[in-house]
């Protein structure tokens, strides 16, 4: 027997996998009463006192707030190990403005509602974990700190797990819990730079200034060169134009235009030379026009910098995520490289995982869901996976 069946067999711990189902309607209200709150990137102070006060009331002790909005609370191990800790962190933004209508419908098996899986999901789960724990008095070797982190999404820039990442460095274990992805597991990242490209021109009047530069037809002559660059499929690696902002009325030649480029690569040395291509298509765009005589300026900078990074599938927590999944009942296991908050630690080259509660779709859209009747397994693999990581001793059990 591996070390998470070792754990499953014994009898309070197999009451507790057998209770989920039965707790599975509870879960989803705590998951609907997270995805209430709206928690737009970067200002998710509602949702964090929200999940602060739900920390307090599990029982978690050291709850509080950093200076980023991210939540931390405790699980104390009950022998002092000075040298490892389990981080189980779940990021509480949404990529959703907060004007957003938040309502939930259900259609068949699934609930849909913006943010249900991406992350109230993940959130909940983190929450009903730490109470589970602490109810059943499942307590560990390790300290486990349940974290609710902030700025994960968009332009978040992963800006709560740095900070995370920062305060517990290598002496962590990290799990980050997804809403979806159940039955996959990410030791892999992807790495991601972002830039804002400015462009501005003295602008004018489109008939009286006709023939005067355009920070528009700049812009779109500029995006035109940079999605003709040849990129891989192998390793995959992408670009994308996510935004485009400029002008002042439909007469008026714009002074000012500017858009958001994306780009991303499995590996970090194609990805660098895809962005030292990407820059140089601005620096020949600003010398051309200088050459023209023609009154226009760029100006490139970077506004995102998620770093790739991989353990190896031999790490023993991925081993243990992996006896987790299969323990579940998965078979045959998804291995994806993603952009998470693993991204992070696994950049540092600190064991970090990411797996995930339930099944989900439509992420990042109104019409987002879930699969409900997938988080009784999904609690189950991230209750055995925390227990096995954190060191639970089964003798005498």
């Amino acid at each position: 027997m591996n070390r998470i069946e070792k754990i499953a067999a014994l009898p309070i711990v197999q009451t507790v996998l057998a209770s989920f189902a039965a707790r599975q309607d509870e879960f989803v209200d705590a998951i609907i009463a997270i995805q209430q709150i709206p928690a737009p990137t970067c200002a998710e102070a509602t949702r964090a006192s929200y999940i602060e006060s739900r920390m307090q009331r599990v029982g978690l002790i050291d709850v509080h707030q950093d200076d980023f909005l991210n939540v931390y609370g405790r699980i104390p191990g009950i022998i002092p190990v000075t040298n490892k800790t389990l981080v189980i962190s779940a990021h509480s933004d949404t990529v959703f403005p907060a004007d957003t209508d938040l309502t939930v419908s259900r259609k068949g098996e699934r609930i849909y509602g913006p943010g249900i899986g991406d992350n109230s999901t993940g959130v909940a789960g983190l929450l009903f974990l730490a109470e589970t724990i602490i109810n059943v008095k499942l307590f560990s070797q390790a300290d486990i700190w349940f974290v609710a982190n902030v700025c994960e999404e968009g332009m978040g820039d992963l800006r709560g797990m740095r900070a995370v990442v920062e305060r517990f460095g290598q002496q962590a274990q990290y799990i980050v819990v997804e809403g979806g992805l159940y039955g996959q597991i990410s030791h892999q990242s992807i790495g991601v730079r972002r830039y804002r490209v400015d462009v501005s021109t003295p602008g004018g009047h489109s008939w009286g200034d006709f023939g005067q530069p355009s920070a528009i037809h700049e812009i779109a002559q500029l995006i035109t060169h940079l999605t003709q660059l040849p990129v891989p499929s192998k390793p995959k690696t992408t670009f994308n134009i996510g935004v485009v902002e400029g002008g002042t009325s439909v007469n008026t030649i714009a002074q000012a235009a500017h858009f958001l480029l994306d780009l991303r690569s499995e590996s970090a040395a194609v990805l660098e030379d895809l962005v030292k291509q990407a820059t140089a298509v601005v620096k020949t765009a600003q010398t051309e026009a200088r050459y023209a005589g023609r009154d226009v300026k760029y100006v490139l900078r970077q506004v995102g910098h998620r770093p790739a990074g991989a353990i190896p599938r031999s790490d023993p927590l991925v081993q243990l995520a992996q006896a987790a999944l299969h323990y579940a009942g998965v078979q045959r296991i998804g291995y994806v490289i993603s952009s998470t908050d693993t991204n992070i630690p696994l950049s540092k080259g600190y064991s970090a995982v990411c797996v995930g509660l339930t099944l989900a779709g439509n992420a990042h859209r109104l019409d987002e869901f879930i699969d409900p009747s997938y988080l009784p397994q999904g609690l189950q693999q991230l209750l055995l996976l925390t227990l096995a990581a954190a060191d639970y001793q089964w003798h005498n059990k």
